[in-house]
């Protein structure tokens, strides 16, 4: 029934985004009772958060036998977080980026994009794969906070910002943990409800789990990178949105497809054509040489991405149908 789907596919978007929100808010809570340092919260609890939903609907999707869903949602997520939200950021404010921090970030997404490339086209994406790509990440994230500590730069000020982007946090412990909590459960709980329809969703339109993974559900769970990044445009700390979109793709290529993997290997579906990985890769290379070139992304530049992606989605309906 396409209108039971739909409602599943809405109902666990709107579980993904509530939930995302309110896990980050406790996290970031609970961190700043444990004194944690506003770098650490924003390198790691934001970047995990803001991630989450895409994590729980890969390892469902994956645990329930569609990785067309599962690795379709990776690449389909960092297509619409270059394309689709630095494009919407920098419509509402130029997006500016802090040269250091930037090169570093720009190697490490460089190297993820490439690994994670290398794995999906070779069709399988195993236990010991799985592992590499997570300790990529602890790697990464270890090197940032050693880099970063002092905060006496930018690029660690930046950092910490994007803790404070994540909005008000309880006021007591209690009201803490029922946040973690209460976010956790709704995260899982729309990862299955997404998951559950748009399985149903592409069987009664006749299109892959591959198509449907790629456009609905990358686009749902992206859904909390989309209002941070909007947020931050807002209020002119447009090098808190270039970061929240760089970490975010960084959890998904080696956080989520790493973490997966080791939950249950992948077998990348045929039907993921190298049109998908091109656009990845070639996305993120605009954006690496587009914010290289003068560190900022403009107002044009912004429409060439809405653009392209506007245009990568009507090729592979076209390619779906």
């Amino acid at each position: 029934m396409p209108m039971m789907s739909e409602l599943s596919i809405a109902a666990g978007i709107l579980l993904l985004w509530f939930g995302g929100e309110y896990f980050v808010r406790g996290s970031v809570g609970l961190a700043r009772r444990l004194n944690l340092s506003e770098l650490m919260i924003g390198l790691t609890l934001v970047g995990f958060g803001t991630s989450l939903p895409e994590m729980t609907t890969s390892i469902s999707a994956a645990l329930s036998g569609a990785p067309g869903l599962s690795v379709g949602n990776v690449v389909g997520s960092n297509i619409a977080n270059i394309l689709l939200i630095l494009g919407v950021a920098a419509l509402i404010h130029p997006v500016v980026c802090q040269p250091t921090a930037f090169y570093r970030d720009a190697v490490a997404l460089t190297l993820a994009t490439l690994a994670a490339t290398a794995l999906i086209l070779f069709g399988h994406i195993g236990t010991l794969s799985g592992l590499l790509l997570f300790a990529g990440l602890a790697g990464y994230i270890l090197l940032t906070f050693l880099q970063e500590r002092s905060k006496d730069g930018p690029a660690g000020e930046m950092l910490a910002a994007e803790s404070e982007a994540a909005g008000p946090v309880p006021d007591s412990l209690f009201l803490t943990l029922i946040s973690i909590a209460g976010g956790l459960a709704g995260v899982v709980g729309g990862a299955w409800l997404l998951v559950e329809g748009a399985t149903a969703l592409a069987l009664s339109w006749g299109v892959s789990k591959t198509f449907i993974g790629l456009t609905i559900v990358a686009v749902g769970t992206s859904l909390p990178e989309l209002v941070i990044t909007a947020v931050a445009s807002l209020k002119k700390q447009s090098d808190v949105a270039l970061g929240n979109i760089i970490g975010s793709n960084m959890f998904n290529l080696l956080g989520i497809l790493g973490v997966t993997a080791l939950v249950t290997p992948i077998d990348v579906p045929p039907d993921l054509l190298t049109l998908d990985l091109a656009v990845m890769v070639g996305a993120t290379a605009i954006l690496i040489i587009t914010a290289a070139t003068s560190f900022k992304v403009v107002r044009w530049e912004a429409c060439i991405l809405l653009g392209g992606y506007i245009a990568y989605n009507i090729v592979r309906a076209q390619i779906a149908i």
